[in-house]
């Protein structure tokens, strides 16, 4: 489980969902003073990145236009790059090159697409020609109907092989490969025994050399282990998954309580680190 480990602590990614029909806090930072209060509220709490997005990904949601996912995000864009600390990132949040772009010219560095390409392959070479850090996760089907029937023969070497075939797409439209994060796309097309299958298969996810961005945060499988309905209730059991990513290696970590995933997180890190000095493994980056 020590193999190929980062170097440098893990990074806590700040949900901003700038959405009326979010799955856990829809319409809760719409109005764009809100959003701008609640990103620099997480950024406070510990994040290293915030991702702010226009389009709803939950399962039977829809399509956003371009347009209208841009008049939501771009105001809070701008106006939290002009407000946070140098060092803290922004992300967009979707799977449209138009909307992608306009985001990185208001302040965004990072694109992560719940499509890994595929909705809009323009994607792939605007990430190349920015230098862009690129997110490409999995997801079984559309968000309209992913959750009705996921079927898997074996779901850990599907979601490997699916994402190990974007990133080479990625990186042949000039991607560079350290600008690459693989997301196994917990709850988008799973279900409870596919998400745990793939949060215990962490590690071989991350072996292959590219980052790995874990989303688990709230999820409706955490509400099914835990019997409880309310998405907001979660963040404990969202902690664990975090503590399962850091002693897997994972780098990144999407959530919507930054302060305890962050607690989480560096205690998780301490402990990795502790073992390996105790068993005598380098971290090798």
């Amino acid at each position: 489980m020590h193999s190929q480990a980062p170097a440098t602590p893990p990074r806590i990614m700040g949900i901003l969902n700038v959405t009326p029909d979010s799955f856990s806090d829809g319409g809760e930072h719409f109005a764009p003073e809100a959003a701008v209060a609640h990103g620099l509220a997480l950024a406070r709490a510990g994040a290293d990145i915030i991702d702010v997005g226009g389009e709803s990904t939950r399962p039977g949601s829809r399509a956003v236009p371009a347009t209208e996912q841009c008049e939501r995000v771009l105001p809070v864009i701008g106006a939290l790059r002009k407000r946070l600390p140098a060092g803290v990132e922004i992300s967009i949040d979707t799977t449209s090159a138009e909307v992608a772009r306009a985001a990185l010219a208001a302040g965004a560095s990072w694109i992560n697409d719940t499509a890994a390409g595929e909705d809009d392959p323009g994607l792939l070479a605007l990430a190349a020609e920015t230098g862009a850090t690129l997110v490409l996760m999995h997801r079984q089907g559309r968000p309209e109907t992913m959750q009705q029937d996921p079927r898997y023969g074996d779901v850990t070497t599907e979601v490997e092989d699916y994402l190990l075939k974007r990133a080479r797409l990625a990186r042949a439209a000039g991607v560079a490969a350290e600008r690459i994060l693989l997301d196994p796309g917990i709850g988008f097309g799973k279900t409870l025994a596919h998400n745990l299958a793939l949060i215990a298969a962490l590690d071989r996810l991350r072996a292959h050399g590219f980052a790995v961005l874990l989303g688990a945060s709230r999820k409706r499988f955490l509400g099914a282990i835990c019997d409880e309905p309310h998405p907001a209730a979660l963040d404990a059991a969202t902690a664990a998954t975090t503590t399962a990513g850091v002693l897997a290696g994972i780098e990144v970590f999407r959530v919507h309580n930054v302060a305890g995933n962050r607690q989480a997180a560096d205690v998780a890190w301490a402990l990795r680190g502790a073992g390996m000095r105790a068993t005598g493994t380098l971290v090798t980056g």
